[in-house]
Parts: structure tokens; sequence; C-alpha cells
């Protein structure tokens, strides 16, 4: 079961590094992403490096022993990606974000991804 468990955090902080790291450099992954920009990069690199972190706290949560300080856990992660998927879902659905086709496919995938993480997220809870 912890194997399990590690391997969905594993996974899960693999996404968030990723898209902390596009996040951290939006000027530069925007455009070619297709997805919206900008004004300012504030916002994004914000919360690329919020993402970062949340990255950092599962791998550090997947690898500790019993004796150390907790990470972010399963739970947290559970409500970050739950939460961030049905937000862009409702954004893709009901905001005029006008995405060339790329920018779609890359934001649809994003969001079903964290939807689905959150579901395995779930599973790997519930047989503990």
């Amino acid at each position: 079961m912890v194997k399990v468990r590690s391997r969905v955090l594993l996974v899960d902080a693999l996404i968030n590094l990723v898209l902390g790291i596009a996040l951290l450099a939006f000027e530069l992954t925007a455009a070619w992403l297709g997805i919206p920009e900008s004004r300012s990069a504030f916002y994004p690199m914000i919360l690329g490096a919020v993402l970062f972190g949340i990255g950092i706290a599962l791998i550090w949560e997947s690898f500790r022993g019993e004796s150390q300080p907790a990470g972010l856990g399963i739970a947290g992660a559970i409500a970050i990606n739950l939460s961030g998927g049905v937000v862009l879902t409702l954004w893709l659905l009901f905001g005029d974000l006008r995405l060339p086709m790329r920018g779609q496919a890359i934001l649809w995938t994003l969001a079903v991804a964290l939807v689905v993480i959150s579901g395995v997220e779930l599973a790997a809870r519930a047989r503990r």
C-alpha cells in the first residue's frame, strides 16, 4: 500500500514540477504552449513557484520516514489537484479564452490529468 501511495505522490510531484517550471518561464512558454498570455508574468510566475514548491513537498512526502516531518501529504494533493482541475475545466467550458487548437489540447489534457490524478490519489488513500 505504501509503495502505491509513494508512486502516486511521485507522479503528482512530477506534474507539479513540470507545470511550475513552465509557469516560472511563462514569457517563454505561453505562446509556444498556446495558452492565454498575460499583461504581466507576475501572477503566472508566482503560481509556478507555488506549484514547484508543492512538487518538492510531494517528493519529500513520498520518501520520508515515520520520524521525519510530513510534506504535503495525499489529502492536500487531492484538494489542490481537484480544485485546480475543476476551475480549469470551468474556464475551458465557460470562459471566452479563444485559444488555438494546441492551447485547447494542452489545457484540456491538464484538466483531465488533474481530475484523474485526484481520483487515483483518492483510491490510494482509501486502500490505506
